[in-house]
């Protein structure tokens, strides 16, 4: 009998994983299982390009529907498991339907942090995690003037950016301090609000939402300082929870996430978990990570696949990521935690172009680049090698990126 992997979680992971399996070697049965109803798709793109009706849905899918079918994988669409029985290798579905596995794969991926103060249930509170989520807040544009975006991180301030396009007034409420707080140095908060002021949206720091205030739908948004905001949209971007659910009902190990090795592969010999919902061993950092990115998914759905079809292979670079925000790429490489020097390369006071180099006891351990491509390959270069240079190398621009590149293959 031929044997069968189902993929739980129809994302990015998943869009990987099932491919990756063929590429393997797997010639069983391959079920990809979602409780969306159209196959895996880009989400990046949704805060950008979705949300101005630049692309349409169909432009988002990571596949080809016809690619499925051509590969042999079974895509199971608005479906939703119920449960894990890992004694018999049996999935319960909703529909009380079983199927049975000789390996699974769960990429489960991550749900929107939601928030309980009152009026959250108003209609015009909106969230932004998936295609539907989107096309409820496109519904409501045309009705809409004033936006408020709850949370000053990447997702709230590409979306302000794209609404701000869209001639919307945008205010943006981050309860820290800065804006980008947990994850990048105070010059690049600085910068991000210096951009998004100049270019109209207003920022307010230091703000904790107390309540939305509204009849049916929502109109104003009141903080703890009683400071108050006209809103016609709220929309609520305060972070994701990893779904873990059926992995602890199953009793797999939790950790902040699904706990697995440097080889994605759980307590249980014939599970992987992968993407969003997965901390992993990263023999780099050497220590356990649970990242949330399309590049960390891609790279941990080809090592679960070579783990599910019996081969060694282990994800080992320092993880990158990116943001589009206006004219402004940022390309993130490294992970910045405990970081005691910041070394910048270009005045992030003006213009719309710098480095952000964070170092540790003298080495580079992460670097954000904003319309610095080069920079980016010579940051990735070196963490991934584990090498560094001067801080003054680094800062100088009369040392081109590339003298850079020849500096470190010396």
């Amino acid at each position: 009998m031929p044997k069968t992997c189902i993929i739980i979680g129809g994302s990015h992971t998943a869009a990987q994983l099932a491919p990756s399996l063929r590429q393997e070697g797997w010639e069983g049965k391959i079920i990809i299982i979602s409780n969306e109803s159209i196959p895996p798709y880009h989400r990046p793109p949704l805060s950008k390009d979705f949300l101005s009706g630049k692309k349409t849905a169909h432009e988002l899918f990571i596949r080809p529907q016809e690619f499925y079918e051509s590969s042999n994988i079974d895509l199971k669409l608005e479906t939703t498991v119920k449960s894990i029985d890992r004694s018999n290798k049996i999935l319960k579905l909703e529909n009380d339907e079983t199927l049975s596995y000789d390996k699974l794969a769960i990429c489960t991926g991550a749900r929107v942090r939601k928030i309980t103060i009152p009026g959250a249930q108003l209609e015009g509170v909106q969230y932004l995690r998936t295609i539907d989520d989107v096309n409820d807040i496109k519904s409501k544009i045309n009705k809409s003037k004033n936006i408020v975006i709850v949370g000053g991180g990447y997702i709230g301030l590409e979306t302000a950016a794209m609404l701000h396009k869209m001639q919307l007034n945008v205010t943006v409420l981050e309860m820290a301090p800065r804006i980008l707080a947990r994850i990048a140095a105070p010059a690049l908060s600085d910068f991000y609000t210096r951009i998004h002021e100049e270019q109209g949206v207003t920022i307010k720091t230091d703000v904790t939402v107390s309540a939305l205030i509204g009849t049916e739908s929502v109109s104003k948004v009141i903080c703890e300082d009683g400071q108050s905001f006209d809103a016609d949209l709220v929309i609520i971007g305060v972070g994701v929870t990893p779904n873990i659910e059926l992995a602890n009902e199953a009793g797999l190990e939790i950790m902040n996430g699904m706990a697995v090795n440097e080889h994605c592969q759980t307590i249980d010999p014939d599970i992987v978990s992968a993407g969003d919902c997965a901390n992993y061993f990263n023999p780099f950092f050497q220590k356990h990570l649970r990242l949330e990115s399309v590049a960390n998914a891609n790279e941990q759905a080809k090592t679960a696949a070579a783990t599910i079809c019996g081969k060694n292979k282990i994800y080992n670079t320092a993880p990158w990521f990116w943001s589009d925000q206006y004219d402004l790429k940022l390309q993130i490489v490294g992970l910045n935690q405990g970081y005691d020097e910041v070394v910048l390369r270009g005045n992030p006071n003006r213009g719309r172009s710098f480095a952000a180099f964070y170092l540790k006891e003298g080495t580079l351990i992460a670097a954000d680049c904003i319309n610095r491509p080069q920079e980016f390959m010579v940051a990735k270069k070196l963490i991934n090698q584990q090498l560094s240079l001067p801080s003054k190398l680094l800062a100088d621009e009369s040392v081109t990126p590339k003298e850079l590149l020849k500096t470190i293959q010396a």
